[in-house]
C-alpha cells in the first residue's frame, strides 16, 4: 500500500508544484499555530473557528496540515495524501469564505470579501500532485523503489 501511495515519477514539473504548494500553504498554518507572519497564534484560532461551529478535532488536523503537512510535502513524504488534506482544506474555506465575493482577490478593496481566484489555483496544484505524486527529489520516490534494484533513487 505505501508503494503504491508513494508512487511517482521523476519529474521536475511535479517537484516544482509540490514546493510551491509547501511553501505557500505553511505561513497560514504558522499563523494559526504560532502566531508568525501576524497571525493569531493557537489559542486564538481555536476559538475563532469554534465560533464557526468546526469541532475540535478538525482545527488540529487543519492546523496539522498546514504545518506539518506543508512540510512533508515539501520534502515529498506522502505527497498524495497532504496534497489531498490541503486541497481538502482549502476546498472548505472556498466554500465557507469566498464563493460569495466572486472570482477576484479584493486588491483595491472595492469588494466585501477575498474572492476564490487563489483557491482554484491551490485545487489545481493540490489534484496534479494527488494524481502524479512527488516527482523529483522526493522522499516518496525512496518509499516506492524496487529494493531489488538497489541504490536509492530521488
Amino acid at each position: 500500500m505505501v508503494k503504491t501511495l508513494a508512487a511517482t515519477d521523476s519529474s521536475p514539473a511535479q517537484l516544482l508544484i509540490r514546493l510551491a504548494l509547501g511553501v505557500v500553504i505553511f505561513p497560514h498554518g504558522a499563523q494559526k499555530v504560532f502566531g508568525w507572519f501576524g497571525g493569531p497564534g493557537y489559542a486564538a484560532t481555536v476559538t475563532a473557528f469554534s465560533a464557526m461551529g468546526f469541532p475540535f478535532w478538525a482545527i488540529i488536523l487543519l492546523m496539522v496540515t498546514e504545518v506539518c503537512g506543508s512540510l512533508l510535502l515539501v520534502l515529498g513524504l506522502f505527497t498524495r495524501v497532504w496534497a489531498l488534506a490541503i486541497g481538502t482544506a482549502i476546498a472548505i474555506c472556498l466554500k465557507m469564505n469566498h464563493l460569495q465575493h466572486g472570482f477576484f482577490m479584493n486588491w483595491f478593496g472595492q469588494q466585501q470579501g477575498e474572492g476564490y481566484e487563489y483557491h482554484i489555483l491551490v485545487l489545481g496544484i493540490a489534484l496534479a500532485l494527488v494524481l502524479r505524486g512527488g516527482g523529483m527529489l522526493s522522499l516518496d520516490r525512496v518509499l516506492a523503489r524496487d529494493r531489488r534494484r538497489g541504490g536509492i533513487q530521488f
